[in-house]
């Protein structure tokens, strides 16, 4: 059996996985709290075939936990993260997680973020305050006063993307695990008035892109080769 194609063919899938991740990775280089998507791949062996061969995966996706540039904004309700925590938002399909601190306040006092989803606390509440009493503080506990009055606690969670997870709303997160919220505030905690950058470094992507491009057309022109030597011995055996 004539495993070359099928190897070839097996590369090729791989590689356009990656290339999709790091368009998407330079696509939200300027989203503010943004993860960057990686794909991990491995080999799968096969032993069908007269000798062992070997396949490249299709590869399972990880989204990077190292932290973004922080900027800061003075902005009351410009909220960033210090630590591995993660905001909670209550979305159109559930609850979903991101760093991208940017809130506002609505008409009727909830707290939200810039798409309008309510920010939660640790039990999944909304939290109210009252745009006629002027600006809030946030602690680092995510303790919300409002003329030295508490209006609730932002939630601070950590969450474990090893069993697989989801991408919504640019920056957000859904892990299959459930997220667990934080209860010391030694090492994660919120910093008011900073907005988190996304932790894409464009040029690096746009090397990998580069070297991910000329790699797939490697393996176009190996396959191709590797058809045209086919064919050739096929001619031979068929002018015999």
């Amino acid at each position: 059996m004539e495993t070359s194609s099928y190897v070839a063919l097996s590369g090729q899938l791989a590689l356009e996985k990656r290339m999709e991740t790091i368009a998407q990775n330079i696509a939200n280089a300027a989203t503010p709290g943004y993860r960057a998507n990686g794909v991990q791949l491995s080999t799968v062996t096969s032993r069908t075939a007269p000798h062992e061969t070997a396949f490249a995966s299709t590869g399972a996706n990880f989204a990077s936990m190292a932290a973004g540039g922080m900027t800061k904004t003075d902005g009351p309700l410009d909220l960033a993260v210090q630590g591995n925590g993660f905001f909670a938002f209550e979305g159109a399909q559930g609850t979903f997680y991101a760093r991208d601190g940017r809130l506002t306040v609505a008409p009727d006092g909830l707290l939200t973020s810039l798409n309008a989803q309510p920010v939660l606390d640790s039990g999944g509440g909304q939290i109210i305050v009252n745009p006629a009493d002027g600006p809030v503080t946030i602690a680092r506990n995510g303790t919300v006063m409002q003329g030295g009055v508490p209006r609730g606690i932002i939630g601070l969670f950590q969450i474990d993307l090893s069993a697989g997870f989801a991408r919504v709303e640019n920056s957000g997160l859904v892990p299959v695990a459930a997220a667990e919220p934080v209860t010391s505030f030694t090492n994660d905690g919120i910093v008011q008035g900073y907005i988190e950058g996304s932790n894409v470094n464009p040029v690096n992507e746009m090397v990998r892109l580069i070297q991910v491009s000329r790699a797939f057309e490697a393996i176009s022109n190996m396959s191709e080769r590797a058809h045209d030597a086919e064919k050739s011995a096929l001619q031979a055996l068929a002018s015999r």
